[in-house]
């Protein structure tokens, strides 16, 4: 019987695998219960373009002293992994959720990334 883990991880890897064939730049989601971190990989996923978290002083600072791991937060570190993907000239990702479902956190940065002005 495969463990809530193995399972989260074999969804990620068929995304992840989707991706590779589009050849496309993803934003990657990874969660914890205090923090969310999110980072943009480039196509050969090789390199990483831009990355945020609530563990970043900016984005600590804009969720004023308020934990990690909540919407509010996710929001934030959405708004401005956008942000500094934008000022590097990259405009459209692929969304990887590593596996995470669709839902709260994920789905709060989600919206505030293309709120900021991310296509995907």
């Amino acid at each position: 019987m495969e463990t809530k883990r193995e399972a989260r991880l074999r969804r990620a890897k068929q995304t992840r695998k989707r991706i590779a064939l589009a050849r496309a730049t993803r934003l990657c989601v990874y969660r914890t219960n205090s923090h969310i971190y999110a980072a943009i990989h480039s196509a050969d996923g090789g390199e990483v373009l831009a990355s945020a978290s609530t563990v970043d002083k900016e984005v600590r600072a804009a969720m004023a002293g308020k934990t990690g791991g909540n919407k509010a937060a996710a929001a934030a570190v959405g708004a401005e992994i956008a942000k500094r993907a934008l000022a590097k000239g990259i405009s459209a990702v692929a969304f990887d959720r590593s596996g995470f479902a669709y839902h709260g956190r994920v789905k709060e940065l989600a919206d505030a990334a293309r709120e900021a002005g991310l296509k995907f």
